[in-house]
């Protein structure tokens, strides 16, 4: 069975660092661009960040650039979202989920088709506040 569950949410005060982990069990990461979105409160769920299984592509959505980096271990089977100079409006539950269409993420598609994507976890909470 497929598992992919999101760890290292919580409360951060407004300029602070989380990082978040992705592990995967029953999957392997080889071949497969893996991606993290996020639901805010009262809000849709919004693509963040994808990072490619063999190519070096990255993507951010614009919100975060300069402050989220993603990275990913294939061989712990595990994808990392550091989070920096967080800002109340990155308040949301974060998840991560596998592009099975695609092992790059070169372009805006391979992070906000979010249809390509599959076995969603259950989410991490991180909340920025003061």
């Amino acid at each position: 069975q497929v598992q992919f569950v999101e760890s290292g949410g919580g409360l951060v005060q407004p300029g602070g660092s989380l990082r978040l982990s992705c592990a995967a069990s029953g999957f392997t990461l080889d071949g497969y661009a893996i991606g993290w979105f996020r639901r805010g409160p009262g809000k849709e769920r919004e693509a963040v960040s994808c990072i490619s299984s063999g190519d070096g592509s990255i993507y951010y959505t614009d919100s975060v650039k300069g402050r989220f980096t993603i990275s990913r271990d294939n061989a712990k089977t595990t994808v990392y979202l550091q989070m920096n100079s967080l800002k109340p409006e990155d308040t949301a539950i974060y998840y991560c989920a596998a592009n099975l269409m695609r092992s790059s993420c070169s372009d805006y598609y391979a992070l906000h088709r979010q249809y390509e994507y599959n076995y969603w976890g259950q989410g991490t909470q991180v909340t920025v506040s003061s």
